[in-house]
């Protein structure tokens, strides 16, 4: 998702040209350097990325400071897997909300609300997730919940871990400047 991508280049005061295409009608250049056309794509020098989740490692780890991963190889490991999961688990079925019948998206909204649910205590545990330190994992679960309210997906609790967790994410300089006109539009920032 390129959303996340855009995070972690605000949130490493990466100067980058961002351009917006239309998904089913990606300009030929791009397709030159990309032949699948999905957004984004990574384009520095003779470097051309364009899956999501490389991109956002390869900032990492190209502009070291600020990390947005742990030092030690256990827990960039762990990091890893919870993405992956995170990708398998829930954006998979925010795809089938987006792209699918009305049908299937409304079985995968109350999954997807139900899997988040079932996460609260997650959420409540550590300001970030699963740690006390900002992530990568942050940055590629925000835009996920930034979604949420425009499909009519309500995770608030009792204690309100998701919302609050997603506020302070939400908060972020550098999520407020991740945010396309189009994202911008598809819910509130917090105060």
């Amino acid at each position: 998702m390129s959303h996340s991508v855009r995070f972690v280049l605000h949130e490493k005061a990466i100067v980058a040209d961002i351009e917006y295409y239309d998904p089913s009608n990606p300009p030929e250049d791009l397709l030159e350097l990309n032949p699948t056309g999905i957004s984004p794509t990574l384009v520095e020098r003779d470097l051309v990325l364009y899956d999501s989740r490389i991109i956002m490692e390869y900032l990492d780890e190209r502009f070291p400071h600020p990390p947005l991963h742990q030092m030690d190889p256990v827990s960039r490991a762990n990091a890893r897997m919870l993405i992956k999961r995170i990708d398998q688990d829930w954006y998979q079925l925010l795809d089938e909300i987006l792209f699918s019948g009305e049908k299937k998206s409304a079985r995968a909204k109350k999954m997807l609300k139900e899997s988040l649910l079932s996460s609260a205590p997650i959420f409540a545990a550590r300001p970030f997730f699963m740690s006390d330190e900002f992530s990568l994992i942050d940055c590629a679960l925000a835009p996920l919940l930034w979604r949420l309210p425009m499909l009519g997906i309500d995770v608030s609790t009792p204690n309100e871990a998701i919302t609050q967790y997603a506020e302070r994410i939400f908060r972020r300089p550098a999520f407020k400047r991740s945010l396309s006109d189009a994202e911008k539009d598809m819910a509130q920032l917090p105060k």
